[in-house]
């Protein structure tokens, strides 16, 4: 190694003086014979140093050649080629979010800033992959939104009205803000998974979980317990299935759902606990070529709080806005035109105190009529708000509510318009979206089929 290396400088610095005076036609016959004596001398000095036992002669031979030549000396360094270990291979993780929202009626203000522009939120901050240098792992983040159609025939429903108003959840969330490039968009029922898991959750939850369910009690309550179906009872089952069917570790949901998320965590614990635990659980899967951890993740809340205040019916402060209620001037409809969320505004219900005031407990529509004021103007402070209205009186306040809900109304009003009526464009968002889902949720499926000891299908 120490010949082959010595030897190559020696040429080439050699060779580089032979070049410099090839330059020179007068010189040529010199430096040809300069390039030859340095060879010469440095191959001969390389033998020498190395192998200590040559003759004399050697020595002398290699002493005139040195002096011949221009006394170039050439150090020999040994050097440590360090190995570098090159890094272990990052980790990826996988982030999902999920939340859908029943195609029932029109989706209203309510749904909106409650849940549909909150996706939004979260789809554009938290879109981007985050490295964490310590574990050394990169989270992604997956974002799927669905209209959750099987939750819309608990209750008495119009066939005839179902598929539009499902098409039209759909393209709303597109005029929203929701992106496809960036979110997945897709129709409950398209996955056929969603009603399978729920039937065996059904199977695992004990019947006395969900008599707690408070939104039971009261739609029970407003149709008569003769009337209910038994999915209005179990639908929380339902919803649990959806969550977990893509292993969704958060879950955005406004106060009036977290009972039924701790639900979710309630029959995902029960079912890890039942079918995920032993030797045979390990066999099963083994069998199935699947890993044997535990079959579900167990879900955490996302709560809807700052910029997502619940809105609440305008005919009635203390009651949140709602589809069902039979009055329609008691919602802003996100599709209503200007000329009728003017008349809501204008009809909606006051109170008799002077000024106009925050969060007094004796004044619930001055609260909520100011937070949909802020939530429609998201550029603007609590703060700022209230110093332009509170000497105002109810007839100096409604008008400028009504001009700045149909402001920001507008443009997604005319976004919706161009994506209803391009249907491909919908269809082909939906299609992307249902298979990315499938792709997901069979696999989901499949685990716990073999968790509870089901005999799968020869493929």
């Amino acid at each position: 190694m120490k010949v082959s290396s010595i030897t190559m400088s020696a040429l080439f610095m050699a060779s580089t003086r032979g070049m410099i005076a090839a330059f020179s036609p007068l010189a040529s016959k010199t430096a040809i014979g300069n390039i030859r004596r340095t060879v010469t001398s440095t191959t001969t000095s390389t033998q020498s140093s190395l192998f200590p036992a040559c003759s004399s002669s050697t020595s002398l031979s290699q002493e005139k050649s040195n002096t011949r030549s221009s006394s170039i000396r050439f150090m020999s360094t040994e050097t440590e080629i360090e190995t570098v270990t090159p890094p272990p291979p990052k980790k990826v993780r996988t982030r999902r979010i999920l939340s859908g929202v029943q195609p029932t009626g029109s989706l209203h203000l309510g749904n909106y800033l409650g849940a549909i522009r909150q996706w939004v939120d979260f789809q554009n901050k938290e879109c981007e992959p985050v490295f964490n240098e310590e574990t050394n792992t990169e989270t992604l983040t997956e974002n799927f939104f669905c209209v959750v159609d099987l939750h819309a025939i608990t209750m008495p429903h119009d066939p005839k009205e179902l598929e539009e108003s499902t098409l039209g959840s759909a393209a709303l969330y597109i005029a929203a803000g929701i992106d496809p490039s960036k979110s997945k968009v897709f129709i409950q029922s398209h996955v056929p998974a969603h009603s399978e898991l729920a039937w065996l959750l059904n199977c695992v939850t004990p019947m006395n979980w969900l008599e707690r369910m408070i939104q039971f009690k009261d739609k029970a309550r407003k149709q008569g317990t003769e009337s209910v179906g038994v999915g209005l009872f179990t639908y929380p089952v339902l919803m649990a299935a959806d969550i977990i069917l893509y292993q969704a570790d958060r879950v955005p949901v406004g106060e009036d759902q977290r009972q039924h998320l701790e639900l979710a965590r309630d029959i995902v614990r029960r079912f890890n606990d039942m079918y995920c635990k032993g030797g045979p659980f390990k066999k099963r899967c083994k069998k199935a070529g699947i890993p044997s951890f535990p079959t579900f993740t167990e879900p955490e809340a996302m709560i809807v709080k700052e910029g997502g205040a619940r809105v609440m019916s305008l005919t009635d402060g203390t009651s949140k806005m709602s589809k069902s209620d039979q009055n329609d001037y008691s919602r802003i409809n996100v599709m209503d035109p200007p000329k009728l969320i003017r008349d809501k505004i204008k009809k909606c219900k006051t109170d008799v105190f002077e000024g106009i005031e925050w969060d007094n407990p004796q004044r619930p529509e001055a609260t909520n009529l100011l937070n949909i004021y802020l939530a429609v103007q998201p550029e603007r402070t609590k703060q700022d708000i209230l110093e332009e209205v509170q000497d105002l009186n109810w007839g100096q306040f409604k008008p400028l509510l009504a001009d700045a809900i149909v402001n920001h109304l507008e443009p997604i009003q005319t976004k919706y318009k161009e994506v209803r009526e391009n249907e491909e464009y919908l269809q082909s968002v939906l299609n992307d979206g249902a298979d990315a889902a499938n792709q997901i949720a069979s696999k989901t499926l499949n685990s716990a089929r073999v968790a509870m000891g089901f005999a799968l299908r020869d493929s």
